[in-house]
């Protein structure tokens, strides 16, 4: 998700304004591995690993609209789906992943702030941000099926074959029936007793759940059973000092290829989309 974020361009020059909900932006989590324990365990103690924590190797390339504010981002049976943000900006969008032409694109109302999205059999189910309002489309024609509301700020969706799970922001990830649109169980996620906030996009990934941490460069892998962080991404570097000459934000988008086992990641306003794999540091 992001804050919001209001874009001034003026000939060949442009200034940024970020927003946020108090007026302050939120000081961004810095990942830090949890210590081993330094007491000897009472029988009955169980013993939690440290988490993890990976690099990255970029596998392959691809074109990314450099306009496209990305939420949420799908892959699923050699397609591509995309969510994008911004006031007046915000779309839902299929994407050829080899060249980023935008196949299909519906607009959001310029009221609503567009967020995370979820693939669930034919359906795509999409958040916005402040609006409270969720909206399902048929995955094909992108024709409004319907719409949802949730008490919350929307920010990152996914779907475990299961149930749509859904980021608000804090360290809270909310898991929903997919067809009444409830909650049905929460989770707060932690790496150790430290709280993990500022979850943005999704994805269910092999049993686990990634997450964007919002104004990071890192990526939080989670098991949606109790919270517990398993894992960190440091993806710092990915994207080229080059392709940080024209406007861009922060990373945020996550996809996965369930089929052929990749994994996709992109930013906000980012001129590239990456196929990356992991390594361990």
């Amino acid at each position: 998700m992001q804050r919001m974020r209001v874009w001034f361009f003026a000939l060949t020059t442009f200034a940024v304004v970020a927003c946020t909900a108090g007026g302050v932006s939120p000081q961004p989590y810095t990942p830090t591995p949890t210590h081993a324990p330094t007491a000897t365990p009472s029988p009955t103690a169980t013993l939690v690993a440290t988490p993890r924590v990976y690099g990255y190797e970029v596998v392959a390339v691809y074109p990314h609209d450099p306009e496209a504010f990305t939420q949420g981002l799908v892959y699923a049976e050699g397609r591509l789906f995309e969510s994008t943000g911004l006031w007046g900006r915000s779309s839902l969008r299929e994407v050829d992943l080899e060249t980023g032409a935008v196949l299909r694109r519906f607009d959001l109302a310029p009221e609503l702030f567009g967020e995370g999205l979820a693939l669930v059999g034919d359906r795509l189910i999409q958040l916005t941000w402040q609006n409270r309002v969720g909206f399902v489309y048929d995955r094909d024609t992108f024709a409004q099926l319907g719409e949802w509301t949730y008490d919350t700020e929307g920010w990152g969706l996914t779907f475990d074959g299961q149930h749509l799970i859904m980021s608000d922001g804090t360290s809270v990830l909310r898991f929903l029936d997919p067809e009444r649109f409830v909650v049905v169980r929460t989770v707060q996620v932690r790496d150790g007793e430290r709280p993990v906030d500022q979850l943005n996009e999704l994805e269910y990934i092999e049993g686990e759940v990634w997450a964007n941490v919002w104004q990071t460069d890192w990526i939080v892998r989670i098991d949606p059973r109790d919270g517990r962080v398993v894992g960190w991404v440091d993806l710092s570097g990915l994207l080229s000092a080059a392709d940080r000459q024209q406007p861009v934000d922060v990373l945020n988008g996550i996809a996965y290829d369930a089929k052929a086992k990749r994994v996709f990641v992109t930013g906000k306003l980012w001129p590239k989309l990456f196929e990356i794999r992991l390594r361990p540091k």
